[in-house]
């Protein structure tokens, strides 16, 4: 049976911490954000964590 490839995809959008887990940019950030509030802006640039469901997945795509 031959290796699995890695998804190049999720390499580009997940980073990999020192504990194992993935951190991700959060959604939102990219165009109209004249409506949305100085706040929510700021809160989307900080990085978040994979949700521990999917975290197994994604490892295992990534070749973690």
């Amino acid at each position: 049976m031959p290796k699995m490839k890695t998804k190049k995809a999720l390499i580009g959008r997940f980073s990999v911490t020192a504990t194992g887990k993935l951190k991700r940019n959060r959604p939102g950030k990219r165009h109209i954000l004249t409506k949305k509030a100085p706040k929510r802006k700021r809160q989307l640039s900080r990085p978040a964590f994979v949700d521990e469901g999917f975290l197994k997945m994604y490892k295992r795509l990534m070749g973690v």
